[in-house]
């Protein structure tokens, strides 16, 4: 990853109606040609509710209609279990969940729908638009990077970075967020608030990738971002940039909090562009909280949370030279 002095480490540093109604019961599994499928309904359920249109029916008497946007579920298809021969989570798994959106900005182009970023390069500006990617899309040395995560389960998050390599081997574990410089140091997560890295208000507010030059063949191969969410706080000193861990802490709270879990990804998603309601949300302490009917993330976790008080994931970003 790139600008590893200032941004780059910093950078993650500061830097998720008929034949959808049988998928709406939680976990809402289902198979539709041989694919396990989810539905969106159980993630964004924790959100508010949307304020309920009004339209004039029968000579102006006004009552109020949801339109089938609002009451379409958005489907997720599996990709993966973090065990291989692992069986399909279930309600009696205790399943919790955690949403990342991978965006990938890209210059604005006449006719962009989608929210713009207004990115300065020596001494020049210019607009870009952030667009989804799933979590597992190479990028390439010079991509433009940020990520959105949500948890529909209130409590407190923590993000960690490890530098992965191609004999397998990790670099250092450096603690990302949080950081007083990304929202005051306060990394509570609630249903509907988005964690932006970098956040909106960075002094660079994207990551460039910039894989590290190989090493007798040990080139960097990718990035290893372990997301925690725990019910109550963890005994850390909040600073204002991010800061090595022992690994004695991080190996300890991965045997601990660690647990079988499912990703998924939102069919159709990829290639959506930034939402005004998406900026919103990610814009801080006090903004305003996306609802049920607003975009769920692009990526999807669903994990069975052995330990009732925190749960873990990891998750790999992969790059390609």
């Amino acid at each position: 990853m790139s600008n590893r002095a200032n941004n780059s480490r910093v950078g993650f540093a500061l830097v998720v109606l008929g034949a959808a109604l049988p998928l709406l019961l939680f976990p809402a599994l289902a198979r539709q040609q041989g694919r396990r499928e989810i539905v969106s309904d159980d993630f964004t359920r924790p959100r508010p509710t949307p304020t309920p249109k009004r339209s004039l029916i029968f000579g102006g008497i006004g009552r109020t209609r949801d339109s089938p946007r609002e009451i379409l579920a958005r489907r997720y298809r599996f990709v993966e279990s973090s065990s291989p021969n692992a069986k399909p989570l279930n309600a009696a798994d205790n399943i919790q969940q955690l949403g990342i959106t991978l965006w990938r900005l890209r210059p604005a182009k006449p006719g962009d729908t989608g929210e713009r970023m207004l990115i300065q390069e020596k001494g020049l500006a210019a607009l870009w638009v952030p667009e989804r990617v799933e979590i597992a899309t190479p990028l390439h040395d010079g991509d433009r990077v940020r990520l959105s995560i949500e948890s529909p389960r209130a409590g407190y998050l923590y993000i960690f970075d490890r530098a992965l390599y191609a004999n397998g081997q990790m670099g250092e574990a450096i603690r990302v967020f949080p950081t007083r410089t990304v929202r005051g140091g306060d990394n509570r997560v609630v249903a509907g608030k988005l964690i932006d890295l970098p956040a909106q208000e960075a002094q660079q507010s994207y990551i460039t990738i910039q894989p590290r030059p190989s090493a007798a063949g040990n080139a960097q191969t990718g990035e290893v971002l372990t997301l925690i969410v725990t019910d109550n706080p963890l005994p850390l000193t909040i600073t204002d940039q991010p800061v090595k861990i022992a690994p004695a802490n991080l190996a300890s709270w991965e045997k601990e909090w660690t647990a079988d879990n499912e990703r998924y990804e939102l069919e159709g998603g990829a290639g959506q562009t930034w939402t005004s309601e998406e900026r919103e949300a990610s814009r801080g302490v006090g903004s305003k909280q996306l609802k049920q009917t607003d975009s769920p993330p692009q990526t999807l976790y669903r994990i069975a949370m052995a330990n009732k008080s925190a749960f873990l994931v990891s998750v790999r970003l992969n790059y390609r030279n």
